[in-house]
């Protein structure tokens, strides 16, 4: 079965309910009720062989903010919860992604310790009806609740489009690479300190 998280959150605002696999197949189902927002979404889930389901219903007749932020703070419990004890995970990992133009790096280190470093730059406020600015408080969300860190910086790139889109995949990728078990390491955790 591998390591597999379910959260649910309720709020006056959303209706989250998330089921994330860390050892999958890169399968989704994804309904947040944001056509962008559950590409990106797919793009991380199919990128880095996670098994996603998610459904939102949120306060869309106000705006995408809610949801999304309350997707991000489900992720990230949904990536701590699935990692355990975090015993012989890799910890690091790290990708850079072309997307035509736009070139994308992501780096994470599972520390204990969330935080999000963002450069990313893109040059329009709309991608059809999404703000681009919601895709930083994803990230945000996503980094503190899973107390990760996480880099994300933009390299190349002129479309916001393709930019965010390579963040997504980076994101997935760096993300399989850290959560992934290494045999070598004996179930012990990678760290000189004893915890994380």
């Amino acid at each position: 079965m591998g390591r597999t998280s379910h959260i649910a959150r309720q709020t006056k605002e959303t209706d989250v309910d998330l089921t994330l696999g860390l050892d999958g197949q890169g399968h989704y189902q994804i309904e947040s009720g944001i056509p962008f927002f559950d590409h990106m979404l797919t793009a991380f889930a199919r990128h880095g062989l996670f098994d996603l389901k998610l459904r939102c219903v949120g306060d869309l007749e106000v705006d995408a903010h809610h949801s999304v932020e309350d997707v991000g703070i489900v992720l990230g419990s949904a990536i701590a919860q699935g990692l355990g004890d975090k015993a012989g995970i890799s910890r690091f990992g790290s990708a850079i992604v072309p997307m035509d133009e736009a070139l994308v790096l992501c780096a994470i280190d599972i520390s204990g310790r969330g935080g999000l470093y963002y450069q990313v730059n893109l040059p329009i406020e709309f991608i059809g009806s999404f703000d681009t600015t919601l895709f930083k408080e994803f990230m945000v969300a996503v980094a503190r609740e899973a107390k990760i860190t996480v880099h994300l910086r933009s390299l190349a790139g002129e479309n916001s489009h393709h930019l965010i889109e390579a963040a997504a995949k980076a994101f997935g990728l760096a993300l399989r690479q850290a959560v992934t078990v290494d045999p070598r390491r004996g179930g012990e955790l990678p760290t000189t300190k004893g915890s994380i």
